[in-house]
Parts: C-alpha cells; structure tokens; sequence
C-alpha cells in the first residue's frame, strides 16, 4: 500500500466550499425536483424557500451535508428512504426500508374506496397488506367515522404504520384509533370480524420480472412486491378469502400490475361479485380493479 500524500489528505479533510441554494442546484447530476427534495431536507426549508433565499451563502458543513444526501441518490437509494418521509393523500409519511415507499398512482384505490363507502355510516374498513398505513390512514383522515383495521405480516411495517396513525390522526376521531393487527392476509383475524370494505395494495409483481433488480425496487421490501410466483397468488388469497369477511353487498378494490385487470376481474367474477369492473390511473393504466359482493 502507498503512503497517502500529505497534500491528498488535507483536500479530503477540507469542507465543502461555501455555496447558495441557486448553484448547487444547477450543479446538481439530479432531477431538480429530487434535487429540491434532498436540500429542503438539509435546510429545513419549504420549496419556495429555494427561489427566495436562491443567493443566500449556505455554510460548508450544509454544503457536505447535502453532497453527501446526493452521493447516496446517485448510488441509487430511493428518495423517500434517504429523507425518510413521502406524502401521500396530502398527508406525510415515515418511509423505512421495512416498508413500500407510497406511489402517487395508489391515491386512486383510496379515491375509489371513499367513493364506495360514501352512503355508508360508520363504515368498516379492512386494510390488507398496510405497509406505511398510507392507505388505511389515508382513508381514516377523510372519514374520521370510519372504523379501519390494518393489517401487515411484517412487525416492523406495522410498527412504521402506528406510527404514521398517531402522528397523523386525531385521537379522538369518532371512528375510534386505527387497529393495527400482525397477520398473512386474514389468517389471524378474528372470524367473527366483517367489513363493509376491503382494501388491499398486495405484492402482484411476478418473480421473475427484471424491474426487481432495477431502480427503487432493489432498496424496497421483496416481499412487499413479489408474490415469488406469477403476481397473482396474493390477490387471489384476497378475492378468496373475502366473502367470509365482507357485510352483505359489501366492496373489494385491489391495486394490481398494468396486465393484469382483465385476469383480476375474471377471480373476482368467479368469486361471485358483481358490479365487476377496473379503474384507470392518470397514466391511463387499468390500475386496479374491485367488484361488489352478491347477495
């Protein structure tokens, strides 16, 4: 091993030069909006705080601090992961690596849920597979009467979601605290528990797709993305297991992979629902599909 050169050792030890929110922006190899992101995160700021203070001299110490935040993007961590937070619903979330980052396009299965229940008193909803809790505390928020159960196999996704309820919902919102419950789908529910609606955003990527080993995927939970088989073993445990716990003419919606409405809506046919169909994100994807329980 060569000896370090003195001069090498004192560049490495030296902060950062001194810069303004303007030029590190436009230095960055970033996105500017995760640019943006990673240095309110540092500062403190609000993003309009950028075009504001654009000029003003940040110490070196913010300077490292934010370098540093991009070095980890650049090697390819999620966003969310690294400031540890994303919105979803216009609320904010704690994101760990124990759990699925929240994506924009699943405000649509909570939209359609709310819309489902909207005639319903004192709704009974079940969340399958809550991950941060986005989607039972989401639909908490905007139906402070609602009575939600979540549930998650994993004990630290569970723990990120009491978490995420108690920072975001009123403690004493008519519809009671969030129930949180560790199990695999149903399974350790009690039986005599129904639900008026049933929501899930279930693991539906298939094993073998390459998408798992590219971009944020390789940093998320596998297991909350794949079925480890043809990514629809979890959405047809759901559809199966669901008319025990629904109420009469009670609803299902299920998020689900861009091809997989039509092999969806056919499960959720043969299980007996009627009103069958699929709803199409911004993308114009058939992003997921429920139905209503006959009967």
């Amino acid at each position: 091993m060569t000896a370090q050169d003195p001069a090498d050792r004192d560049r490495a030890a030296t902060p950062a030069t001194p810069g303004t929110p303007a030029t590190l922006l436009r230095a960055s190899p970033l996105p500017p909006l995760e640019a943006r992101i990673l240095l309110t995160h540092v500062l403190g700021w609000r993003q309009t705080q950028l075009i504001t203070r654009a000029d003003e001299v940040l110490d070196g110490a913010c300077v490292e601090r934010y370098l540093a935040l991009q070095a980890r993007r650049m090697a390819g961590e999620p966003v969310a992961q690294i400031v540890g937070v994303r919105e979803f619903f216009g609320l904010e979330f704690e994101v760990t690596p124990h759990v699925l980052i929240p994506r924009p396009e699943t405000e649509l299965l909570v939209e359609t849920a709310l819309t489902a229940m909207q005639d319903l008193a004192r709704p009974r909803v079940l969340d399958l597979g809550t991950g941060t809790g986005a989607i039972a505390v989401a639909i908490a928020s905007m139906r402070p009467d609602a009575q939600v159960t979540a549930v998650d196999r994993s004990a630290e996704a569970l723990a990120v979601a009491a978490r995420n309820a108690a920072r975001r919902l009123d403690a004493k919102r008519p519809g009671g605290a969030v129930i949180f419950a560790q199990s695999d789908w149903y399974g350790a529910l009690d039986r005599r528990l129904c639900f008026d609606v049933i929501v899930s955003n279930p693991p539906y990527i298939a094993s073998g797709d390459p998408h798992l080993a590219q971009g944020d995927l390789r940093y998320e939970p596998r297991g909350a993305l794949t079925d480890e088989a043809n990514g629809l073993s979890a959405i047809r445990a759901i559809v199966a297991g669901a008319p025990a716990r629904l109420s009469s003419h009670g609803i299902l919606w299920m998020e689900h992979g861009y091809d997989q409405a039509e092999a969806v809506r056919t499960l959720l046919t043969a299980q007996g629902f009627a009103d069958v169909r699929s709803e199409r994100d911004l993308a114009g994807i058939e992003r997921i599909s429920g139905g209503r329980l006959a009967g």
